[in-house]
C-alpha cells in the first residue's frame, strides 16, 4: 500500500515565533524579532511527507481569514492535496511560541478552539469515508477531540487502514486513550508519555514496557538531544541523534521525525531503520530556521542519515 495516498487530518495553522536577541530574562521586555509560519503537528509532518515525494492529502478545519490563506498557500508549496473544512465566521487556529536565542523553547499558547468543530459526524460524510477508506495510512495529531480520534480509530480498524498519531503536547496527548489499542504508531517525547501513562521511567529503556501496559503496541518516545526510543510489539531500539553545531529551531522536530520515520515504514524498512531515517529528518529541520525544511528530499534525508548513529537493540 505504499503507492496509496497518505491521509492527514489534524492540526492545520498558523505559527508565530518570538525569537528573543539575548539573554533570556524573565518577567521583563526581551529585544527579539516575530515570526509567521504554517504549522500544526498533522500538516508538518503531511508537508514534509509530500517533500519526500508521497502523495498526501490533507483534510482539517480553517477559518475564513488572512491566516486560513497562509495555510492553503504552505500546502500548495509542498505539495500537499488540501481539502479544509472552511468556516468563514471563524478564525483559524494558531500556535505562538517565544524561543530563546539557542532556539529552546521557553513558553508557547495555543489557540486551537476551531478544532472543537472537527467532530466525529465529519468523518461521516460521504467525501471524508471514501478518503480513509482508500488511504494507504492515515496520520491525525491530539488537536483533534478525544471523541473524533476514538471514532477514527473505530473506522480505521474496521477498514483495515493503519493510523498514526502525534501527540502535539502533555495537555492532548491524553486524548488518545481510547484509541491506544488501534493506533500503528505514536510519536511522543518524554513529558507527553508520562502524562499519557501516569507513570515515570526510572530508566528511559523502561517506556516501551511501561507504554505496552497501557495498550500501545508500538511507538516512539523523543528524549531532546539524548537518545531516541521506538519499539513495536517484540522489539525496542533506541538511537543517539548527531550533534548539531549550530541549532535552528526545534519547532517541528518531532513532527519531521514521525515523518521520516513512516517515509521508511512505507519502504518496507524495520523500526531499527525506520527511527534512524526519523532522527534523519529531525536533524534536516532543526538546522532549519523553519517548522519544515525546505530543502526535505530523498536525497537530503540520505545524506543526513550518514550522520546518524547506528541503533541500539535495547530488547
Amino acid at each position: 500500500m505504499t503507492d496509496k495516498t497518505i491521509l492527514v487530518m489534524g492540526g492545520a495553522h498558523v505559527d508565530r515565533r518570538g525569537r528573543i536577541d539575548g539573554e533570556t530574562a524573565p518577567g521583563a521586555s526581551n529585544p527579539g524579532s516575530w515570526f509567521v509560519e504554517a504549522g500544526g503537528g498533522a500538516f508538518n509532518a503531511a508537508r514534509n511527507l509530500a517533500r519526500l515525494g508521497h502523495a498526501v492529502r490533507l483534510i482539517s478545519p480553517r477559518g475564513g481569514d488572512a491566516d486560513g490563506d497562509i495555510v492553503s498557500a504552505a500546502a500548495e508549496a509542498a505539495g500537499v492535496e488540501d481539502t479544509p473544512f472552511v468556516f468563514l465566521d471563524r478564525s483559524t487556529p494558531s500556535y505562538t511560541a517565544i524561543i530563546e536565542r539557542d532556539g529552546n523553547l521557553v513558553i508557547a499558547l495555543a489557540d486551537m478552539e476551531l478544532y472543537r468543530l472537527f467532530s466525529p459526524r465529519r468523518l461521516q460524510q460521504r467525501a471524508v469515508r471514501e478518503a480513509m477508506a482508500a488511504a494507504g495510512l492515515i496520520l491525525t495529531d491530539a488537536n483533534l477531540p478525544a471523541d473524533t480520534l476514538s471514532k477514527m480509530s473505530e473506522i480505521t480498524k474496521a477498514a483495515n487502514v493503519p493510523l498514526a498519531g502525534i501527540a502535539i503536547s502533555p495537555a492532548k496527548v491524553v486524548r488518545f486513550r481510547e484509541s491506544l489499542d488501534t493506533l500503528a504508531l505514536l510519536f511522543m517525547n518524554e513529558a507527553e508519555a508520562r502524562a499519557l501513562t501516569g507513570e515515570e521511567a526510572q530508566n528511559p529503556t523502561d517506556w516501551p514496557k511501561i507504554l505496552r501496559a497501557v495498550g500501545l503496541s508500538a511507538g516512539v518516545v523523543t528524549r531532546g538531544g539524548c537518545g531516541v526510543i521506538a519499539f513495536d510489539k517484540t522489539q525496542a531500539v533506541s538511537v543517539v541523534p548527531p550533534a548539531i553545531p549550530e541549532l535552528g529551531d526545534v519547532t517541528g522536530a518531532g513532527d519531521s521525525l514521525a515523518s521520516g520515520f513512516l517515509n521508511a515504514v512505507r519502504a518496507g524498512k524495520g523500526i531499527t531503520e525506520a527511527l534512524r531515517h526519523g532522527v534523519a529528518a529531525a536533524t534536516i529541520t532543526v538546522r532549519s530556521p523553519f517548522a519544515v525544511a525546505e530543502e526535505m528530499s530523498q536525497a537530503a534525508l540520505a545524506a543526513a542519515l550518514s550522520l546518524v548513529p547506528q541503533a541500539e537493540i535495547l530488547s
